[in-house]
C-alpha cells in the first residue's frame, strides 16, 4: 500500500465551488505566536508553537467586524505585555470580562480571547492529570473596571485592556446601507459596497490605529 498524497487526501471541492477569499489587508495584520505545551505533548505542532493570524479570528465568528477586530489585537498585544522576552504560552492565561456572555457582543469577545489563549468556560478541556486544564479560564460577569483582563496564572501579572472604537468613525454611507441590506431592498452593487465600507473601518481600526493610545488601552500590573 503507497501512502496517500495531500491531494487524495483532501476532500474535491464541488464543481462550481468558490475557494475562500478574504480581504488582502488581513494577511497585513500581524499574527501571533505562541507555544502551546498541551499541543506539544499530544504531537500536534513541533515544539508545542502556534500561529494565530486575524483569518483565523474571522474564521471563528464567521464575521469580521469592529468587535472581532478589537479583540483580537488587544489579546495579541495584551500577550505581548504579559511576555514581553518569550513566547506567550497558551493555556496559561486567565481572561475574564465584566459582563454575562449572552449580553451584547461579550460572547464574541470572549470566544476570540479564548482561541488566542486557550482560555475556556465550562465546556473546555479538563485536563490531563491535573495539567493542561483549560476550563475555567475564561470567566464572565466579573466585577472589573475593563473590558478584558488577562492574568497569567503562574505569576499573577495582570493586563487591562479596553478598546474606544468611536475615535475611529465609519463612513457615513455605511448605516444606510447596512439598514437596505438587513430590509432586503440592497441591489447587488450596493450590498458590495456596504461589504467594502465595513471592511475599510476593521481595516483602519487594524492597521492604522494599531498603536494609537486613544483606541487601544492597555495597563500593565505585577501581582
Amino acid at each position: 500500500m503507497t501512502a496517500s498524497t495531500p491531494s487524495e487526501c483532501a476532500d474535491p471541492a464541488p464543481p462550481g465551488a468558490r475557494v475562500e477569499e478574504l480581504p488582502a489587508f488581513y494577511e497585513r495584520v500581524p499574527a501571533i505566536v505562541l507555544r502551546d505545551p498541551l499541543a506539544e505533548l499530544l504531537g500536534a505542532a513541533a515544539g508545542g508553537v502556534l500561529r494565530y493570524g486575524y483569518a483565523d479570528a474571522v474564521r471563528l465568528a464567521g464575521h469580521s467586524c469592529p468587535t472581532v477586530a478589537s479583540t483580537y489585537w488587544l489579546t495579541h498585544r495584551a500577550l505581548g505585555l504579559l511576555y514581553p522576552d518569550e513566547l506567550p504560552v497558551r493555556g496559561l492565561v486567565e481572561v475574564s470580562l465584566p459582563e454575562p456572555a449572552g449580553a451584547g457582543t461579550t460572547g464574541v469577545m470572549g470566544a476570540i480571547a479564548g482561541l488566542l489563549t486557550g482560555a475556556a468556560g465550562e465546556g473546555g478541556f479538563h485536563g490531563l492529570a491535573g495539567q493542561h486544564v483549560r476550563r475555567g479560564l475564561l470567566r464572565f460577569g466579573v466585577a472589573q473596571s475593563t473590558a478584558l483582563v488577562f492574568r497569567r496564572t503562574d505569576t499573577g501579572t495582570r493586563v487591562h485592556a479596553e478598546a474606544h472604537l468611536k475615535h475611529v468613525a465609519g463612513d457615513p454611507r455605511t448605516m444606510p446601507l447596512m439598514q437596505r441590506c438587513l430590509a432586503g431592498q440592497a441591489s447587488a452593487d450596493e450590498r458590495a459596497e456596504f461589504g467594502r465600507l465595513w471592511q475599510a473601518r476593521v481595516e483602519r481600526i487594524l492597521l492604522d490605529h494599531a498603536h494609537d493610545d486613544t483606541v487601544f488601552r492597555l495597563s500593565r500590573f505585577e501581582s
